[in-house]
């Protein structure tokens, strides 16, 4: 009987999700379908966050539990990747040192057969436009998760069209601040509060 992995890592049971990824896997399960259980469950430990169930502790224990996770998973991802369908730039605009759903789109993007360049963190605008003049990307994605961050995100756009890099990239943002709203405000050609609902939308920017 499968084990609820969800509910397993909203309890914090680490052995129990960690043998359970391990046997799903060796049981033939798609990597992306426990990853999707797993940020159900993250998602969960978020609602609980926001209404006082769970603390600060709480969230850094799940966030912790949830990468060991994935280091189970994206060697798997990568070996389905049997192609580059295209080359993703990604990174946390200045002024949001937040990285976690950054880190879960750009393991599923790699597995999704993307080539993905991860700048990190609170990271200034002349770098995004450095790194796309330099490894010229078909897609250009934000993580955000303060709303400060929204204004380097559309210098980092004004910039991009100031210097002709703008035509061919498509733009996406994501992260539980952002909105539609949002994406029309800096300039994006996309936006998700999802990880698999993103890597469809850059699936969709390049016609596949």
């Amino acid at each position: 009987m499968k084990v609820n992995l969800a509910q397993a890592l909203v309890e914090f049971k680490k052995d129990v999700v960690l043998a359970e990824v391990v046997q799903r896997l060796n049981d033939g399960d798609k990597p992306v379908q426990l990853i999707r259980e797993l940020q159900d469950g993250m998602g969960l430990i978020g609602q609980k966050f926001e209404t006082g169930d769970y603390f600060l502790s709480e969230l850094l224990m799940s966030a912790d539990l949830f990468s060991k996770a994935m280091e189970i998973l994206e060697p798997k991802l990568q070996e389905t990747a049997l192609e580059t369908i295209g080359k993703i730039i990604i990174g946390t605009p200045k002024g949001d040192i937040h990285d976690i759903g950054k880190n879960i789109f750009c393991t599923v993007a790699k597995g999704n057969g993307f080539e993905v360049h991860d700048l990190g963190v609170d990271v200034p605008a002349q770098r995004f436009v450095a790194a796309v003049e330099k490894l010229n990307p078909q897609i250009l994605g934000f993580s955000a998760l303060l709303t400060p961050s929204f204004e380097p995100m559309k210098e980092v756009v004004d910039l991009l069209l100031e210097r002709g890099l703008r035509e061919n990239l498509k733009i996406i943002v994501g992260g539980g601040v952002t909105t539609a709203t949002v994406k029309r405000y800096i300039g994006a050609d996309g936006q998700t509060t999802d990880v698999m609902d993103g890597i469809k939308q850059c699936k969709g920017f390049l016609g596949r």
